[in-house]
């Protein structure tokens, strides 16, 4: 058998096979892009990182997608053959694989051509949920299955997951059909089935790798990785065997979809044959890169906005270049969390929370937007972002900037200055936070503002500098004391967002290991409910119980200016596609006019 072996950097070898199908892509097309951080390999079941799902989602294919173009966000069929049939009152979905799509050729395929089939998707699922891969994803399948809980409870009782043991809510009656039974009707269900970690998979690439599957991933997507530098560079190029599609998206009321349509529509995808992404954590060196066009595709860093920009537009010396400008308001919130474990800020006493609320209340985030985001930002009121169904536009958190109110709280809660000015537990023993942070600039300035801060109310600070993979993989075990972090939309829905504080999922994206009884019965009610005004104000009242718990500090809403080079056809930053490489273009004859 292959092995695997560790390295530096690894490059991937084809095995030569029988031609299944011939990808349309061209090698000599490039697409040059970064990212601000590091990846944390590409198994989806084993990371919630958002820059290993970017590379992922090109490698990986599930069962549906969504629409590059339409607006709000519409699923539809990928390797599905169409849109699922249900029936059984919701509870049952059933769905027709497309017939021969193969997985890219790998060694652990001992040479032979190797079709995706249902049994496939079948095996994600119970990856997902098996206790050993301690999925930060789990909480999107966890008590929803007919018959998997006690596959899953008999794995933590003996250590091993039986992938072998039946399932009443998971079946393949033949080779491309998957049937899902749920133990309830799940009102987002189809959202979380075109969610990433449950893309087929393998089960003899996972045998084979292990827990180097993440550095190895084999897929049946567009892509397949040909290099990889952890923390670095990563290459990915045209999957050889890939089906490929015909571009053929309607536009939305966006002015700018005309012109993609113009551009796009009817040609034989993917085009473009390699993409090259470099990763640069320090926002002015990823910006100079664009400025130099190393990089095709990239978003203003915030530090630069006021050289880019003249309002909402770009100034006149980037229209010159025809450089192309997308302005939203990202589906995204960033928060910092408080450790409900920790001995500090965790617990759930009065004081504790008066402590939290305290530090929560030192931290000025107008001057956050203004100072460090330099206005490419708005101050976060709720857990949902806009965009995202259970948004209101009109609530308003009632944790806000408030010195003086912090430190009545700490006065009245025996949190004693001592000569030095800064405070002590009621015990009398040392007071002081860790917060979690990144290297670059942009988190030292937040580091400095919290500073601020929680000088004013005389609470002590220091901040370990870790990168954000290492960061991320700490705070899924609920070990950090505090951290910012920010969530990206997985689905359309206030569900994906409210599900980070919902008691059963710690460890699984619930980085505080936040469990409140109150909140976690709320979540229950909701998610058993239809979309509507009903749930709808059962989110209000979760942001109102976070907010009552102190659980997490609110941040930003980012406002993000993506920018694209000329020959870039075919750009759109979707909302939930995270790079959507394969339905772009490069034209070569600009790049050779343009570099």
């Amino acid at each position: 058998m292959w092995k695997f072996v560790a390295q530096a950097c690894v490059t991937l070898l084809l095995i030569a096979g029988p031609a299944r199908a011939v990808s349309p892509a061209d090698p000599d097309k490039v697409i040059h892009f970064a990212m601000p951080a590091a990846d944390d390999g590409f198994d989806m079941v084993r990371t919630s990182n958002y820059y290993s799902g970017l590379i992922a989602e090109s490698i990986y294919e599930t069962l549906l997608t969504y629409d590059y173009l339409a607006s709000p966000a519409k699923l539809v069929p990928k390797v599905a053959e169409a849109m699922p049939e249900v029936t059984d009152g919701g509870k049952t979905y059933t769905f027709h694989l497309k017939k021969g799509i193969f997985f890219s050729d790998d060694p652990a395929f001992k040479g032979k051509p190797r079709e995706l089939t249902a049994q496939d998707f079948a095996y994600s699922f119970r990856r997902l949920l098996d206790p050993a891969n301690r999925s930060p994803s789990a909480g999107f399948l966890q008590g929803k299955i007919v018959g998997m809980d006690a596959v899953v409870a008999a794995a933590k009782k003996s250590g091993k997951f039986d992938y072998d043991a039946p399932v009443t809510g998971l079946q393949t009656p033949d080779r491309y059909t998957l049937q899902i039974q749920l133990n309830a009707p799940d009102y987002n269900f189809l959202y979380v089935i075109a969610y990433g970690a449950l893309a087929g998979s393998a089960r003899e690439v996972i045998d084979a790798y292990g827990l180097q599957s993440g550095q190895h991933p084999v897929g049946t997507g567009a892509y397949m990785l040909e290099r990889y530098v952890p923390r670095s560079k990563i290459i990915l190029v045209a999957n050889p065997v890939y089906r490929g599609s015909v571009w053929n998206f309607e536009p939305s009321s966006d002015p700018m979809d005309q012109q993609i349509v113009r551009d796009m529509k009817g040609k034989k995808m993917p085009q473009v044959g390699r993409i090259e992404v470099s990763v640069i954590e320090e926002e002015q060196a990823r910006w100079l890169a664009f400025q130099d066009k190393q990089i095709d595709i990239d978003w203003i860093p915030q530090l630069a906005s006021r050289t880019a920009l003249d309002g909402a537009k770009l100034k006149p010396e980037f229209v010159a270049q025809k450089i192309r400008l997308q302005r939203f308001t990202e589906p995204a919130i960033s928060y910092t969390f408080f450790n409900m474990h920790d001995p500090i800020v965790g617990g759930y006493t009065i004081e504790k929370n008066a402590l939290r609320r305290a530090i929560a209340m030192s931290y000025n985030t107008a001057e956050d937007v203004a100072l460090i985001r330099h206005g490419q930002a708005i101050d976060a009121q709720m857990v949902i972002p806009p965009g995202v169904v259970g948004y209101d536009p009109g609530y308003r958190s009632s944790i806000g900037y408030d010195p003086v109110l912090a430190n009545k709280l700490l006065d009245h809660f025996g949190y004693k200055r001592g000569p030095d000015g800064y405070r002590t537990l009621p015990d009398g023993k040392p007071l002081k936070l860790k917060i979690n942070r990144e290297a670059s600039v942009i988190y030292q300035e937040l580091a400095e503002l919290w500073k601020r801060g929680l000088d004013e109310i005389g609470i002590r600070a220091e901040h370990p500098v870790s990168n954000f993979a290492d960061n991320l993989k700490a705070a899924n075990k609920c070990e950090l004391m505090m951290w910012g972090g920010a969530w990206s939309v997985d689905y359309p829905d206030g569900e994906n967002f409210l599900q980070l504080l919902y008691g059963p999922n710690a460890h699984q994206g619930n980085n505080g290991c936040y469990e409140s009884a109150a909140y976690d019965a709320l979540f229950k009610q909701a998610i058993a409910l239809p979309p509507g005004a009903e749930r709808t104000a059962l989110y209000l009242q979760m942001n109102r119980q976070m907010e009552a718990d102190t659980a997490w500090k609110l941040g930003v809403l980012r406002i993000r200016n993506w920018v694209s080079r000329p020959w870039v056809l075919g750009f759109k930053k979707h909302p939930l596609l995270h790079s959507g490489w394969e339905y772009i273009d490069i034209d070569k004859r600009l790049v050779e006019q343009g570099r």
